[in-house]
């Protein structure tokens, strides 16, 4: 029987497919589902900050192979997750704090929005989240708040909280970065924060339990840096104060989740206005940044509410300790202290407890000092539309 040889043919390779890359973020692609039934809107004076959502939400996942979901604006609701997901065992999450305001043309504005975006890149990528293009989240965050403009209070104080947040959704327990993500932004009408508007609050000095420290995370906006806060809070609440005042050795940091500030008089007659600089250890603020620039302002570029054009400012970025606060204090030079905040914009402190006495701050009409209150008028002002400053008010249409 004769045997038929075969002769060896290469094999045809397959051909290759190139992978496509991961979709970015893309605003234009956003499907819109309204309510059904849009919720009551309760009086101004029974908002209370966080407790009240809005009509709506805008969602959008991100997936290492497809990349970022078609964005979604929807009825304000649960979120459905794996219980393994990341942000459940190892916290990356992050968020951040703006407000949008009606101005006197009836339109929804954000203030300095595009600060916020640079810190949530920033804390991010602290935590290895997913990147996103910020400039595609701002045009979803205007589009969701004119869609919720009627849940803008128009009452002095008064605005719509926007709460962006990412958080890290792998479904697994292996300790690494979260390859997967949730996007979401929700929106909360907010009064004053601190019940009783003008009254100024107190701070306990705490230095056993630290919030930050160098090298860590206190310079991003992460979930991870509030919690173990809530505790010496709780202690703080228990003996009258509060807020707490977090100090790191002889060092003061920052004030519940706000910013700090003092004035001192200098002995020109000027005023120092001073903040703990940025170590690393302090949350860069976008109302701490607004702050310096305006006292900073005052009186070359523009003149504050209510302050004299004689009055001189001096901003410095400085350490501040508790012996600080307490020489001045003892010398009469401790004209006002105040914390910062996007919650608080600006509030007043009338005194600080350390080491079992308290520093007792003057005391002023309307609880904010001089320049406190200037600052306060001057940045809501802007905030509302009401006064023009380096493009600081950002329209949503």
């Amino acid at each position: 029987m004769a045997i038929e040889k075969t002769a060896n043919v290469a094999a045809t390779p397959a051909p290759t497919t190139v992978p496509s890359q991961p979709a970015e973020l893309d605003a234009s692609k956003v499907t819109i589902t309204l309510a059904n039934e849009l919720k009551p809107i309760p009086p101004a004076a029974e908002l209370k900050f966080g407790q009240v959502m809005t009509d709506h939400m805008m969602v959008v996942s991100y997936d290492p192979i497809s990349g970022w979901s078609t964005p979604e604006i929807k009825p304000y609701g649960p979120l459905s997750l794996d219980p393994a997901s990341s942000c459940f065992q190892y916290a990356p999450n992050v968020f951040e704090g703006m407000k949008a305001y009606l101005g006197p043309d009836g339109q929804p504005r954000l203030f300095r929005p595009n600060k916020n975006m640079e810190r949530m890149t920033m804390s991010a990528s602290r935590v290895a989240l997913p990147s996103f293009d910020t400039d595609e989240l701002m045009k979803l965050i205007r589009h969701l708040v004119a869609i919720e403009k009627r849940w803008i209070p128009t009452q002095k104080g008064h605005s719509l909280y926007i709460r962006p947040t990412i958080i890290g959704t792998r479904p697994s327990l292996g300790v690494a970065a979260s390859d997967s993500a949730l996007l979401y932004v929700i929106c909360s009408p907010t009064g004053p924060y601190f019940p009783g508007g003008t009254k100024a609050i107190s701070l306990l000095a705490v230095g056993e339990s630290v919030r930050a420290w160098p090298g860590g995370t206190g310079g991003y906006k992460l979930a991870l840096n509030y919690a173990p806060t809530f505790k010496p809070q709780q202690y703080a609440t228990k003996l009258g104060y509060d807020q707490c005042l977090w100090l790191l050795g002889d060092r003061i940091t920052e004030a519940g989740a706000m910013n700090f500030f003092v004035v001192v008089r200098r002995d020109d007659g000027d005023l120092d206005v001073y903040t703990p600089p940025l170590d690393g250890t302090i949350l860069p603020g976008v109302t701490r940044d607004s702050t310096l620039a305006l006292a900073s302002a005052h009186p070359s570029r523009m003149v504050l509410p209510g302050l004299p054009a004689s009055v001189r400012l001096h901003t410095s970025e400085r350490k501040l300790t508790m012996a600080d606060i307490s020489a001045w204090a003892a010398d009469g030079r401790l004209l006002e202290a105040f914390c910062v905040g996007t919650a608080v914009v600006v509030a007043a402190i009338g005194r600080i407890g350390y080491e079992g006495k308290d520093i007792v701050l003057p005391t002023h009409e309307g609880a904010l000092g001089p320049v406190g209150h200037a600052l306060y008028e001057r940045v809501t002002e802007i905030q509302d539309g009401k006064f023009e400053w380096e493009d600081w008010s950002v329209l949503c249409a």
